[in-house]
C-alpha cells in the first residue's frame, strides 16, 4: 500500500502550492495596506517591490520552523499513518478554512490556524491512543504550551499595537500636520532616519537573523553588535534622509516603500511554514518511511521528525515563484487589502459593517471620556492641537484613504512591535499587530467621525472576532476530520482531500462570479476623480447601473413571493424573504455612497441633480417596502398552511401581475440605456393597471360582503393588490426623477 501514500504526498504538495496562493491572498493585507492606501506609488511599482521582498524572503528562508515538525506533537509516540492522517487533516481544514474568509475580505491568522488544525487532528488521535490503554498522558502526546503561549501573545499584541499606534501618530501628527509638506524642514531627516532604522532593527531581527544564509558566527556578531549597528544606521539614514530632501524626494514614500520590503521579505521568511510546513514534514516523513520502514506503515514510528529541518533549496524557489505569482495575480489579494483600507481610510466612503451594541457602548464610553479630557486641558493648549490637526489642507495623494505620514507610522509601529515581540521570544502575529496599529493610527489621525466611529469599531470587533473564531474553528474541522480518516482508512482519507479539492476550486469559481458583478470600482473611480467635468457622467452612470440593478432585483422579489403563493412553495418565498431583510442594509449603504458622490459634484450642478437624485432614492425605497409588504404576509400564510388561492383570483391576478414585471422590466432597461423617450409608453401603461388593480379590489371587496371567499385568504389578497397598484404608481413617479435627474 505504498503507492497510496506516494499518492497522498502528492495531494499534500497540490494542497501546499494552493494554501500558498490562499495564504499570501490572506497575508497579503500585511505588507501592502500602508503602501496601497497611501498611493505611495504605483499599484504596479508596490506588487513589484512587494514581490522582490516576498521571493527574497522565500529562497533564503529555511521553509519551515520546527512547529511543524514537532512543535505541537510527540512525533515518537505516533506511526507513520498517523501522521500522515494528522497532516492530511490540517491541510484539507486549512485549504477550506482560509479561503472561506478570503472569500469574505476577511483576514485571518495562517499562523493560529495551522496550529490550531494541528492540536485538534492530533487531540482526536491523542483521545483515540489513550481509549486504547496506553499508559501515557496527553503531556506525551501533545504540546499545548506552544498554542497557550500564541494565545496570550495574541491578547497582549492586539491591545499594544492598538495602544502604540494611536499614541505614536498623534505625537507624529503633532510633528508634522496634515499639511506637513511646507514645514519639513530639519524634522523629516531625524524622523526618516528614526523610521528606516526601525524598519533594519525589524529585518535585522524578525527576517534576516534566521535567514539560511546567516552563519551561527554572523548571528553571534548581530547579537553582541546590535546596538552598534542601530546607532551607525541611525546616524547614515539620517543624513541620507535629509539630503534626498534637499533633492526634492518625497522621503515618506521612500520610508513606505523600504518598509514594504521589509515586512514582505519577512513574511516570507518566517511565515513560509505556515503554507509548506505541514506537507514538506509529511515529504520527510515517507521518506523516512520509504527508507527505514518495515512495510508496516501503522508500526513505523516516527522519532526522525525530531532532528532540525532540511529544506532543499527547490522547493523554497518553487514557493518563491508561487507567492510571487499570487501577489500580483490574486483577486482576493487586494479584496483583503480593501477591508483593512477601508476601514483606515481618512475621508467618508462605504460602511461595510453594520452597528453593534458593543460598539455603541464603546463610542458613548468614548465620547463621554474625551469630553472629561478636553475639559481639563487648558485653552492654549486646545487651541494649539487644534490647529495641528486641522484637515483643512490635507496633503494627500490623489485617490488616497489617507496620507504618507500615517502610512509611514504604521509601518514603523508594526516593525518596531514585531521586532520587540521576536527578542522577547513572544510569537505576534503579523497580521494582527499591521491591523491594529493601522486601526489606532486611523483613530488617532481623526479618521473616524461620530457619523462612522460605531461602524467602523464594529468593522474591527468583527475582524478580530473571525481571528478567534479562526481557532475554534480550525481546531474542530481538524479534529473531525482526524477522526473520519481513522475510522474510514485509506478510502475516506482519499475521499475527504478529493471533496476538499473540489469545494476550494467551486468557492474560487463562486468569488469570480460574485466580482464580476459588483459596482465597487465606479465608486472608488468617482472618488478618486479630481475633475469636475469627469465627475458627472461618472456619478450619472453609477446611478442609472445603480438603479438597474435595483429594480431587476424587485423584479425576481415580485415574482418569487406571487409565484411562491400560487404553487405554495414555501422555500422559494422563504428565500425571498430573507433575501429582503438583508437588502434594507444595502440600500442604506449604496444611499451613502451615491450621496457622498453627489457632494463631490460642482456646486451648481449638485443644486440641480439633488431634489431629483433624492426623489430616486425615495421611490426606490417605496418600491422596497411595497415588495416586503406582499412577502411577509404571504411567507406567513404559507408557512402556517392556510387556504391557497382560489383559481380565478390567481388567473385574473398573473395577467396583471407579468404586466408589472413587464413594466420593471422596461424600466430597468430604460436607466441602463437611458432611452427615456420610451417612458411615455411606460405611463400609459401605469394609467391602464391602475384602473384594473381598482376595479380588481372593488369585486373582491363585494365577494368579501357576500361572504364568497375565506376571509384570510381575501385580506391577502387585498394586500397584495394594494400594493402591486403601488408599485405602478412608484414606477411612474420613478420614471419621471430618474428623467429628470439624467438630462436635467
Amino acid at each position: 500500500m505504498d503507492w497510496v501514500f506516494l499518492g497522498f504526498v502528492i495531494f499534500l504538495f497540490m494542497l501546499a502550492i494552493s494554501d500558498l496562493w490562499v495564504g499570501v491572498s490572506n497575508d497579503a493585507v500585511n505588507f501592502l495596506n500602508s503602501a496601497i492606501g497611501s498611493k505611495a506609488a504605483r499599484f504596479r511599482t508596490i506588487i513589484i517591490i512587494a514581490a522582490l521582498g516576498v521571493f527574497c524572503g522565500a529562497i533564503m528562508s529555511n521553509g519551515m520552523m520546527d512547529i511543524a515538525r514537532h512543535g505541537i506533537f510527540r512525533p515518537e509516540q505516533f506511526s507513520f499513518q498517523e501522521l500522515m492522517y494528522i497532516f492530511l487533516a490540517v491541510m484539507v481544514t486549512d485549504i477550506i478554512l482560509l479561503d472561506v474568509f478570503n472569500s469574505l475580505g476577511m483576514p485571518t491568522s495562517t499562523t493560529v490556524s495551522m496550529v490550531f488544525e494541528l492540536l485538534g487532528a492530533t487531540f482526536a488521535f491523542a483521545i483515540l491512543k489513550m481509549a486504547g490503554d496506553s499508559g501515557l498522558g496527553f503531556s506525551d502526546y501533545m504540546n499545548t504550551e506552544k498554542a497557550l503561549s500564541v494565545i496570550m501573545a495574541i491578547f497582549v499584541s492586539v491591545a499594544l499595537a492598538f495602544a502604540s499606534g494611536i499614541l505614536l501618530q498623534y505625537i507624529a501628527r503633532l510633528l508634522f500636520t496634515f499639511n506637513y509638506k511646507p514645514g519639513l524642514s530639519w524634522k523629516i531627516g531625524s524622523f526618516g532616519g528614526v523610521a528606516v532604522t526601525c524598519i533594519i532593527y525589524f529585518m535585522l531581527i524578525k527576517g534576516v537573523k534566521d535567514l539560511t544564509i546567516m552563519t551561527p558566527e554572523l548571528k553571534a556578531w548581530v547579537d553582541e553588535n546590535t546596538w552598534l549597528i542601530l546607532g551607525a544606521c541611525l546616524v547614515f539614514f539620517t543624513v541620507l534622509m535629509q539630503i534626498l530632501h534637499w533633492c526634492k524626494v518625497n522621503v515618506f514614500k521612500v520610508i513606505v516603500l523600504i518598509g514594504t520590503f521589509s515586512l514582505a521579505t519577512a513574511f516570507a521568511g518566517n511565515d513560509l511554514v505556515n503554507f509548506i510546513g505541514v506537507p514538506l514534514a509529511g515529504f520527510s516523513s515517507y521518506q523516512d518511511y520509504m527508507a527505514n520502514g518495515n512495510g508496516d506503515p501503522s508500526a513505523h514510528m516516527m522519532d526522525a521528525l525530531n532532528g532540525p529541518a532540511s529544506t532543499p533549496f527547490i522547493f523554497l524557489f518553487a514557493a518563491g515563484v508561487v507567492m510571487v505569482l499570487a501577489l500580483a495575480f490574486s483577486k482576493k489579494a487586494h479584496n483583503v487589502t480593501k477591508t483593512e483600507i477601508n476601514l483606515a481610510r481618512q475621508d467618508e466612503g462605504d460602511e461595510m459593517f453594520g452597528s453593534s451594541k458593543v460598539a455603541r457602548s464603546i463610542v458613548r464610553w468614548s465620547n463621554s471620556t474625551a469630553r472629561w479630557v478636553v475639559s481639563i486641558t487648558p485653552e492654549s493648549v486646545r487651541k494649539w492641537v487644534g490647529k495641528r490637526f486641522d484637515n483643512t489642507y490635507i496633503e494627500k495623494e490623489d485617490g488616497a484613504a489617507y496620507d504618507l505620514v500615517r502610512a509611514s507610522v504604521n509601518l514603523m509601529v508594526a516593525s518596531m512591535l514585531i521586532a520587540l515581540g521576536t527578542s522577547l521570544k513572544l510569537p505576534l502575529s503579523t497580521t494582527y499587530v499591521t491591523f491594529m496599529v493601522a486601526m489606532g493610527t486611523s483613530l488617532a489621525d481623526k479618521a473616524w467621525s461620530r457619523e462612522s466611529a460605531v461602524f467602523r469599531i464594529t468593522g474591527v470587533l468583527s475582524v478580530i472576532g473571525g481571528w478567534f473564531l479562526t481557532a475554534g474553528i480550525a481546531f474542530g474541522c481538524a479534529f473531525i476530520v482526524a477522526l473520519l480518516m481513522y475510522f474510514g482508512g485509506y478510502v475516506v482519507a482519499t475521499i475527504i482531500v478529493v471533496v476538499g479539492l473540489a469545494v476550494m476550486i467551486h468557492s474560487n469559481i463562486k468569488y469570480k462570479e460574485k466580482s464580476n458583478g459588483k459596482t465597487e470600482s465606479a465608486y472608488y473611480d468617482i472618488l478618486s476623480c479630481h475633475d469636475e467635468a469627469k465627475i458627472w457622467p461618472l456619478f450619472s452612470k453609477y446611478v442609472s447601473d445603480n438603479e438597474n440593478l435595483f429594480l431587476s432585483d424587485v423584479c425576481q422579489k415580485y415574482l418569487a413571493a406571487t409565484d411562491g403563493l400560487f404553487d405554495e412553495n414555501v422555500r422559494l418565498v422563504r428565500k425571498a424573504y430573507y433575501k429582503l431583510k438583508d437588502e434594507k442594509v444595502k440600500m442604506k449603504n449604496l444611499r451613502r455612497k451615491e450621496t457622498i458622490c453627489l457632494r463631490r459634484l460642482d456646486p451648481e450642478t449638485g443644486m440641480k441633480k439633488s431634489a431629483w437624485f433624492h426623489m430616486i432614492s425615495n421611490n426606490r425605497e417605496q418600491l422596497y417596502y411595497a415588495i416586503r409588504r406582499i412577502c411577509e404576509p404571504v411567507y406567513e400564510h404559507i408557512d402556517n398552511h392556510f387556504s391557497p388561492l382560489p383559481q380565478q383570483y390567481v388567473e385574473e391576478f398573473r395577467i396583471r401581475r407579468d404586466k408589472v414585471v413587464e413594466m420593471i422590466n422596461d424600466m430597468a432597461e430604460i436607466c441602463a440605456n437611458k432611452n427615456f423617450e420610451e417612458l411615455r409608453n411606460l405611463d400609459d401603461n401605469s394609467r391602464i393597471l391602475q384602473n384594473e388593480f381598482s376595479d380588481m379590489r372593488k369585486s373582491l371587496m363585494n365577494d368579501i360582503q357576500s361572504k364568497q371567499i375565506n376571509l384570510t385568504v381575501a385580506y391577502l389578497y387585498l394586500n397584495i393588490l394594494q400594493e402591486s397598484e403601488q408599485i405602478t404608481i412608484v414606477l411612474k413617479q420613478l420614471s419621471r426623477a430618474s428623467r429628470k435627474f439624467q438630462l436635467g
